[in-house]
């Protein structure tokens, strides 16, 4: 893992605060694991509510968390300012989403004043043997002055 430093001091507290904001992790039952400058771990438990029909963890869901994961790790470096927003991701799914639990890994490529670009990967997790189950890139934008979108 590359080492960054951040802009802001409080970096973690900043992640931490916004990632308690977002309704859509609320609803994956998703919580903060590893938090780095540049690296941000998501965790969730397998439940029902978010698989699809043949019982793995829906696509939709493994692309949300791991998304979040990118942009928190990119926003942990971004200045004290800024807010961020994804503006492209590509996923490659590799395997079905079959596990207990799910490890959502962010980490930043390039830190940028502006643009950001990550890299992610998710893991299913079943006792405790962790599976590679979709790679993400991830593009991310600072975004400040704007009284409608905070950190």
């Amino acid at each position: 893992m590359s080492t960054f430093e951040p802009r802001c001091a409080e970096y973690a507290t900043r992640v931490t605060d916004s990632f308690a904001r977002q309704g859509a992790m609320q609803t994956l039952g998703a919580r903060l694991g590893l938090v780095a400058p540049g690296a941000v771990d998501i965790v969730l438990d397998w439940a029902c509510g978010l698989t699809q029909q043949h019982g793995f963890l829906h696509a939709g869901m493994v692309a949300t968390a791991l998304d979040s994961a990118c942009g928190y790790a990119g926003f942990s470096l971004m200045a004290p300012d800024a807010a961020v927003l994804t503006i492209e991701f590509k996923i490659n799914l590799l395997a079905p989403a079959k596990g207990q639990r799910f490890r959502m890994e962010g980490r930043v490529i390039k830190p940028g004043r502006t643009i950001t670009v990550c890299e992610g990967r998710a893991f299913a997790i079943d006792d405790s043997q962790e599976k590679l189950i979709a790679t993400m890139g991830c593009t991310l934008m600072a975004v400040s002055g704007r009284d409608n979108i905070q950190g």
